[in-house]
């Protein structure tokens, strides 16, 4: 009977992107749903910025959270599910839905930010093109 989980199989099989940042915003972990995910190879994410896979648009608004959280200890998101735009290496958009959890050393000095990461493009489209119909019928009906 196993007793224990072998931590690095596991984030390599889940389906949900798991990517790990240090304190800077350099990727130290990407593993193989977020090159699935994000068209990415590891060697091309790993020691580069969080900027990879963050619009431009929103980067100065990410930053401002990612650094105000690596100098206070904390994040105000907790068990939140955070629902953003991302981008593809090819350029394409993404609507991404994920977790953060604060990473510290055994003496709790904080090291870095953990993201689970879920890709919910094609649900986002289903549910933007369901908000449309449902107004043109309201449209319809009140004509």
């Amino acid at each position: 009977m196993q007793t224990g989980t072998d931590f690095e199989q596991l984030v390599n099989v889940i389906g949900d992107a798991v990517i790990i940042s240090d304190a800077g915003g350099s990727i130290t972990f990407w593993n193989p749903a977020a090159e699935r995910m994000f068209g990415f190879t590891q060697s091309e994410a790993l020691g580069n910025s969080l900027d990879l896979i963050i619009p431009e648009r929103l980067r100065g608004r990410h930053w401002d959270g990612y650094h105000k959280t690596m100098a206070t200890g904390e994040t105000r998101y907790g068990n939140d599910v955070l629902r953003v735009p991302a981008i593809h290496k090819d350029g394409r958009s993404l609507s991404i839905a994920f977790t953060v959890a604060l990473l510290h050393t055994p003496q709790n000095e904080l090291t870095g930010i953990v993201a689970v990461i879920r890709d919910e493009t094609s649900r986002f489209q289903e549910d933007r093109l369901l908000r449309k119909r449902l107004a043109e019928l309201e449209t319809s009906v009140r004509a």
